[in-house]
This record gives structure tokens, sequence and C-alpha cells, in this order.
């Protein structure tokens, strides 16, 4: 469930203090922010940057509802293989995208979320790897989802009905047919990608893409009660907001949309990205720099989370947070299959497990659960991290080498 950026870089968290010019306390804070646009969705019309779109066609949904004319955003890094033996598809969290390396710029409001592991030289090298990254159906950067027009010409908003990662994955694999991809040496995710790596595992071998290679990193192969508790407020926190409308609120002005909602849900998803150890280590009751919290002030840590909750908000979809999250929470691997044991027993590819020790989101026993029942899964890898869940997104120097090693075994492995 965690954000696909780097949550760990960002402005220092002290601000200055107050001057003839910026009075302290929340009315001057609400004053030198500009309004937040009602929605951070990638629209047409939008510079496209480095995406690519494919038209899949229309879909039966798990609910059974009907999805027509959806369109994929998607980028591609790297050259195919004539014989197409290295097709490595990265799948990315929930508010993450396609854009996984590369910098900021037209069409891209952020740097690529996992530059460190997926370039020319990197763990997954693009000089050896052709590597696809989706935006996921549901999200909000240029795959069909919420902030989409629909048939009759308006944004589905409200109206764009529930997804799960089996139909994320359904709509993947028609992609991998139109780039002509009859194969992956990688399917690779963390977090909320993970998920649809476990469904990639078995739906594509079903679907005639065979899946050679998986790497699940910090994700489940079933969402549990803890995790369901968490999201609830989260999905409550943007319905409870005036100004989501019931979903419709993509011709508001800029600060009229459910910035608000989506904030607050952020700032609850984050402190279980996080882990308490570092959030007492690196703030525990420090006041936030020119602000007294006996009086209208806040804690260094409240103003972090504002921080990040303002950042979501400007870059985000408050209709995709609760499309992508609704769909997270019915993800379970064994759903008509006899279980989620019986599911793993299933996998036929080779498979890297990593756990982040600290991870209070997705702890350790759950990817745990999955090294032990996938017949070919490595010993379960352990990062040590103090940033709890987003220590996949931060500890490269620990992650960067375990996906590195996966792969040079992968390439020496004369049954392949």
């Amino acid at each position: 469930m965690t954000s696909a950026t780097t949550a760990a870089t960002g402005p220092p968290v002290t601000v200055p203090g107050p001057t003839s010019a910026t009075p302290a306390g929340p009315a001057a804070r609400a004053r030198v922010r500009p309004p937040v646009p009602a929605s951070g969705a990638w629209r047409e019309g939008d510079p496209v940057g480095n995406r690519r779109f494919a038209d899949v066609g229309t879909f039966e949904l798990d609910s059974g509802a009907l999805l027509p004319d959806v369109r994929v955003a998607y980028e591609t890094f790297g050259e195919l293989a004539p014989d197409g033996s290295n097709a490595v598809l990265v799948l990315h969290a929930l508010t993450g995208d396609s854009h996984v390396t590369g910098p900021a710029g037209p069409g891209h409001r952020t740097p690529g979320w996992w530059q460190p592991m997926v370039g020319p030289g990197a763990p997954i090298d693009t000089d050896h790897y052709y590597v696809v990254v989706p935006n996921v159906l549901g999200g909000c950067q240029g795959t069909t989802g919420p902030a989409s027009s629909a048939p009759d010409g308006r944004p589905w908003g409200g109206r764009f009905p529930r997804v799960t990662p089996r139909d994320q994955v359904a709509v993947e694999i028609e992609l991998a047919r139109q780039l002509g991809i009859t194969g992956w040496e990688l399917v690779v995710g963390a977090s909320m990608g993970g998920h649809r790596v476990l469904e990639w595992a078995l739906l594509g071998p079903e679907a005639g893409i065979e899946v050679r290679n998986l790497a699940a990193i910090a994700t489940t192969a079933q969402t549990s009660g803890d995790q369901i508790a968490w999201a609830h407020p989260q999905l409550g926190a943007i319905r409870s907001d005036p100004r989501w409308r019931g979903g419709d609120y993509y011709d508001a002005a800029d600060g009229d949309g459910p910035h608000a909602g989506l904030a607050i849900a952020r700032q609850i998803a984050h402190t279980t990205y996080r882990s308490a150890r570092e959030l007492d280590a690196r703030f525990g009751r420090l006041p936030q720099g020119g602000e007294d919290p006996l009086t209208d002030g806040r804690y260094a840590v409240q103003s972090y989370l504002d921080h990040h909750g303002d950042k979501l908000a400007r870059r985000f979809d408050a209709n995709s947070y609760l499309v992508l999250t609704e769909s997270m929470l019915t993800h379970d691997l064994g759903r008509d299959r006899g279980g989620v044991e019986a599911a793993l027993s299933q996998i036929t590819a080779r498979t890297l497990v990593v756990a982040v020790d600290s991870d209070r989101l997705f702890p350790p026993e759950q990817s745990g659960r999955i090294a032990t029942w996938v017949p070919g899964a490595e010993p379960l890898r352990i990062v040590t991290s103090d940033f709890g869940h987003d220590g996949f997104l931060i500890e490269f120097d620990q992650l960067g080498p375990i996906v590195r090693e996966f792969l040079a075994e992968v390439a020496q492995d004369p049954a392949r």
C-alpha cells in the first residue's frame, strides 16, 4: 500500500521561524502554499512525457461489470531481444506510475520512483533487459481510471467500477500481447505491485504468457484484517470530505477539490509505511521550528505528515486512491483456488521473496508464507532497515545486490 515515491527525501522538517512577512501559526502556513488542484491526475491534453498508450479493449471485471475502451499508459526502457527473451515487467505500488526511472519534466511531476534499481548498469539493467512499466488499471497517470472519460464523455468519477488485482493483471496481459511479448524473464513488484506479481505467476501461464522468474518484495499473498483496518479510515477520510462530491469533482477550481481528505488518508497510510523506531528517533517530541505545540503549533512529526499529505494531494487523484485501495482489500491469491497455500503451490516460476524487517504494514511473516509455499522460491531474504515498509524505496544498498544476484543466477541457470 505504500507510495511509490522516495518518501525519505524532501524538504527538511524544520521551517524558518516567524518574520514580519511570515507570521507564525496555521494561517501563515496556509498562505504560503498555492492552491491544491482538484485532482493531480494526468488528463487528456496534458504533456505526454515518456508515456506510450495501448488500447486494449473491453473487459468483464470480477464484479461482473463491463469496462469498455480500456487504455493503458506505459513506459519502456531498453530494447527487446529478437527472441523476446529479455522482457522484464515492473509493477508499481499504490501511488506510483509508469515513470520508474528518469527525471521529472513535462508529463512527469516527479523523478522515477525506483531509479537506483532500473537503468543502465542498475540491478535491473536496461542495457540488457527490455523493461515494461504500465500504470495500473484504476490509476491516474494515463491508464483508464476514475479521471478518464467514460463513454458519455464525462469523467468516470464515482461511477468507476470496483476492480481487483486479477482485473488489473488481465489488462496487463492484453498489453503484453500487443507488445508481442510471449514470456517474461522477470515480473517484479513491491507492496501493491507484489499483489499483481503473484497473480501474474498464475494468470500469465493460463493466458499463454510464460513467467520464468518472480520477485515479490514487501508484500503478501492475502490482505489481512489489520491491513483492511488501516485502510478503512483512509477511505472514510476521502469520502467524508465535502469537496469529494461523491467522486464528481473534476471541474472544481484549484483549492476546491477533496485534497483535505486525500491528505489525511495519506497521513494515516504514511504512519504504516515507516517504523515507530524511526519516527521516535527522527522526531520524538520535538516541536516544529518556529511553532509552539502549547498554543496553535505542531510537533515536528505532525509537520512531516502534513508535508507528505500535501505532496500527494498535488500529484495524485482522490478517486484513484479509493479505487486502488479497495482493489488491495480484495487481494486473495487463494480465492477460488483452494486457499492461499494451494495457490502458492501452483506457482512454477523461480521466485525471490524479500521482506523488510521493520515493516509493520506487510510484516515479514507474510513474505515468509510466500517463500514457504512457492515450490521454486529461494529462502526468504530480509532487508534490515529503520524505515519500515518504505525500506524497499530507500535501502537500495541492500535490495539492489539481492536483485542483481538473483538475476545473475537466472542467467547462469542451465535449465533456462
